[in-house]
């Protein structure tokens, strides 16, 4: 048997990390300016997270949701000092997908309706239900096909308004900066916006703060930015610095009923002692001011070079757009500077580093990009070139 080839793999096999860096089986050092899709919050393999994950995993790493287990409570409480929420329940789970799922369900339940809009460039999954809710039609299956599932532009109001006034939609799902989408910033004044038609038309407000949240952008949530608050706000990714967990974050307006929702692994002791770690070192290292600084630091730095088109993003979530078609200046980032890159579509470069990341690890990748920029005029709008 083999694994099902559904991924590009990278040239590389990553033995070990620490702190910013990843290292090869030969122990070449790369930066890591992606985190593994903005999973790495706090630094690769940070002692705090280790040592309480391994004590916890002595103790016992799981048993169902049958039992009693404080480590939810204490995760739960934490969670909800942190990130402002301190009055809303918590349902954990395992995936950002699942939390999406969640958040979907308990919106439907609660309304009673079927629909649910979604934003042009949007990613939420790829479950049954998020992937509806997902603006890519090449991951969607013939049975993902949910005509309850429809898409208005990012950004734009008036459509938003004019679709649910029709009092049709359960929810409204969206990411207050898109990720897969290409790093696509929602402004204050759209979301002040949406949280109104929203109350208005008894429509839940689903944040999906999978990628955006966890203190990337220098607040716990990236919608906290315009002083809204969310109905269900989901996250994932950074939660437990790499394994699997996500939380669904919910209003204290929606009544739990017994059995509407339901999970085998979610909110297990390894996970949730790992994630009251996480949270731990953001509070302690005071990672979201660090996030911040650093943040408007590069997209500084950035927005100053040639060859650049746009820099989007907040904090430690940046997109850096170009002219061209960046295949090739990834690969020399990362074969020839040794530093991981991602991507949103064929013209961004997508940075997610740990939120650890400093000012000298910054200036590591500005004068490696910067090199690569000037070298020659290969990025400039005018060159074509064989990949």
């Amino acid at each position: 048997m083999k694994p099902f080839p559904v991924f590009e793999k990278l040239a590389i096999q990553i033995d070990r990390a620490v702190g910013c860096f990843v290292y090869d089986q030969s122990g070449q050092a790369y930066l890591d300016m992606y985190g593994g899709h903005a999973v790495i919050a706090v630094g690769h393999t940070h002692p705090h997270v280790v040592d309480s994950t391994l004590r916890q995993l002595n103790k016992i790493g799981f048993y169902s949701n049958t039992i009693y287990n404080d480590l939810q409570n204490k995760l739960a409480d934490q969670l909800g000092l942190i990130s402002g929420y301190v009055d809303y329940g918590v349902f954990f789970s395992n995936s950002g997908a699942e939390a999406n799922e969640n958040a979907l369900k308990l919106a439907s339940f609660v309304t009673g309706r079927k629909k649910v809009l979604s934003f042009s460039n949007a990613f939420h999954g790829r479950t049954s239900g998020t992937v509806s809710a997902t603006d890519i039609t090449s991951i969607r299956a013939a049975v993902n096909d949910n005509r309850h599932y429809f898409f208005t532009p990012f950004n734009e109001p008036s459509s938003l308004r004019k679709q649910l006034e029709t009092e049709e939609y359960c929810a409204l799902i969206m990411e207050p900066i898109q990720g897969v989408g290409g790093i696509h910033v929602a402004s204050a004044a759209f979301l002040q916006e949406i949280r109104q038609i929203c109350t208005t038309t008894g429509t839940m407000l689903i944040l999906d703060e999978i990628q955006s949240g966890y203190g990337r952008t220098g607040k716990f949530f990236a919608h906290q930015h315009a002083g809204i608050k969310g109905d269900l706000i989901t996250v994932a990714k950074g939660i437990a610095n790499g394994l699997p967990m996500a939380a669904t974050l919910i209003s204290p307006d929606i009544t739990p009923v017994m059995g509407q929702l339901g999970t085998t692994f979610g909110g297990n002791h390894l996970a949730c002692a790992a994630a009251i770690a996480v949270l731990e070192v953001i509070r302690d290292e005071k990672l979201m001011d660090n996030a911040a600084k650093i943040g408007t630091f590069l997209m500084e730095e950035l927005q100053g070079m040639t060859g650049i088109a746009e820099v989007r993003g907040r904090g430690l979530m940046i997109g850096v757009e170009f002219d061209t078609d960046i295949r090739q200046l990834r690969h020399e980032l990362l074969f020839g500077e040794k530093i991981f890159t991602g991507y949103a579509g064929a013209y961004t470069l997508r940075l997610l580093p740990p939120l650890c990341f400093t000012k000298k690890h910054a200036q590591i990748f500005l004068r490696s990009l910067k090199k690569l920029l000037l070298k020659n005029d290969q990025y400039s709008p005018h060159h074509s070139y064989q990949i």
